[in-house]
């Protein structure tokens, strides 16, 4: 009895050992850092401290105090901090000098220090402060809130951004990503988050989520971070079907008939919906959509087609640009053979030749999936009927086309040239034009 209740009796005082430490060492910090004023002035405080300190326990405990301050501060309060980490740690421009002139005079072997001086404190505070438990997740939260601050901030917060986004870039590479299917029978709390985050298609209700991850014929597959193991980072919902679909009611359908996935011979990408804002910059998509399609071919080797169904979200407000009146006019589904034949005229337009200042097409979906390694296969008129695709493309959509053996070329080609790589149901689109407006196109088009 005494040598089974002695080890017992031993780990538990040694807990309360340690909580009991823990509320000290709390309870100094708090006295030593000012429990009181503002959560600006304690935000200050502590960030000074947590660079200063050496030990890891008081690093944590530290790092632990700072965020749960952050979490309760106000906008203004989080903005202040912003400010602070630009203006008070920042790179310190005479020991930069002073390295740099190391440099210039030792050569390689003042290398590291230089690096060193290069980079700003504030880099290391971030590290810090991923010390906390949660750590991570709330990085993630507040280079989201750092974003929106930024848009009123004229560049002065640009630094920071620069540098926290360098640190979510090494901790969320692919390397540490996992691909996780979800389905009907994924934990309640996770469903509900593909619900809030679907950022394409909404999803209107259970029964709405159930048509999408429960039939044969669906797939829903995301990437996930160990640090974030219940948050999606980005997901990818996907269409078995007979053949490439030009329009989404069919897909969305719910009195549709499924089908077995076994008599698939394509595989659709209909949805892809980034989950986490603070991640913005970090890329994982082409990540996951080359595996998603790498993985589907392996379990279903009847697939030989790999397709978007992708909406054209900056189509409307480009041509409200150049032509209001045509702009205005093709919300509505009433289009005559000419209204008809000037929107997909001025539809290829803005895919082939509308560019942005650095060469790349000006929608945005066409840049993720083209940089990809995708080809622009298809124009599907009328492909999205809903509100939101009338307002914003007129309810044009497209598809994208994954040619497993030539992404890697198409890849290329568009990072190295911008070029957009048409398919030829695209081109027999620009065929059926007015001959002046087809050759127009074809002097325009790569």
């Amino acid at each position: 009895m005494i040598r089974i209740a002695l080890p017992r009796l031993i780990d538990g005082v040694t807990r309360q050992g340690r909580n009991l430490l823990r509320r000290y060492a709390a309870g100094a910090f708090a006295r030593r850092t000012g429990g009181s004023g503002s959560h600006a002035m304690r935000l200050e405080r502590l960030a000074h401290s947590l660079l200063s300190g050496r030990g890891e326990a008081s690093g944590v405990l530290i790092a632990t105090e700072l965020l749960q301050i952050y979490a309760g501060a106000t906008t203004d309060e989080r903005l202040a901090f912003f400010r602070l980490l630009a203006e008070r740690f920042d790179t310190g421009a005479t020991a930069l000098d002073a390295a740099w002139a190391r440099y210039k005079a030792d050569g390689p072997s003042a290398l590291p220090a230089l690096a060193q001086a290069v980079e700003a404190p504030r880099q290391e505070l971030f590290r810090r402060l991923n010390l906390a438990p949660g750590g991570t997740a709330a990085l993630v939260g507040m280079r989201a809130d750092l974003l929106r601050a930024a848009r009123s901030a004229g560049g002065t917060l640009d630094a920071v951004d620069a540098d926290l986004l360098h640190l979510l870039q090494s901790w969320f590479n692919r390397g540490f990503l996992t691909m996780r299917q979800i389905d009907w029978s994924s934990p309640a709390n996770l469903l509900e988050r593909v619900t809030r985050y679907e950022a394409v298609h909404h999803i209107r209700d259970w029964n709405d989520l159930r048509s999408r991850l429960d039939p044969p014929d669906r797939r829903c597959f995301a990437f996930f971070h160990p640090a974030m193991p219940d948050e999606p980072l980005i997901f990818v919902e996907v269409a078995l079907t007979r053949g490439m679909p030009d329009a989404i009611q069919s897909v969305l359908d719910p009195a549709r008939a499924p089908m077995a996935s076994a008599d698939a011979d394509t595989a659709v990408f209909y949805s892809i919906s980034n989950c986490q804002p603070g991640l913005k910059g970090v890329s994982f998509g082409h990540f996951l959509i080359k595996q998603v399609a790498s993985d589907l071919k392996g379990d279903l080797p009847g697939l030989d087609c790999f397709v978007t169904l992708s909406p054209i979200p900056g189509f409307i407000a480009w041509l409200g640009k150049s032509d209001p009146a045509l702009a205005e006019a093709c919300k509505s589904d009433d289009f005559d053979e000419e209204a008809r034949a000037s929107l997909t005229a001025r539809a290829i337009e803005y895919f082939t030749t509308a560019r942005t200042a650095d060469n790349r097409p000006v929608d945005p979906v066409a840049r993720f999936h083209l940089g990809n390694g995708a080809r622009l296969e298809r124009l599907n008129w009328m492909g999205d009927t809903s509100a939101n695709g009338m307002r914003q493309s007129a309810g044009l959509m497209v598809n994208y086309l994954y040619d497993l053996a030539n992404i890697e070329t198409y890849h290329e080609a568009y990072a190295n040239d911008g070029a957009v790589i048409l398919g030829d149901p695209f081109r027999a689109t620009m065929r059926q034009l007015t001959k002046p407006t087809a050759r127009a196109m074809a002097r325009n088009r790569r």
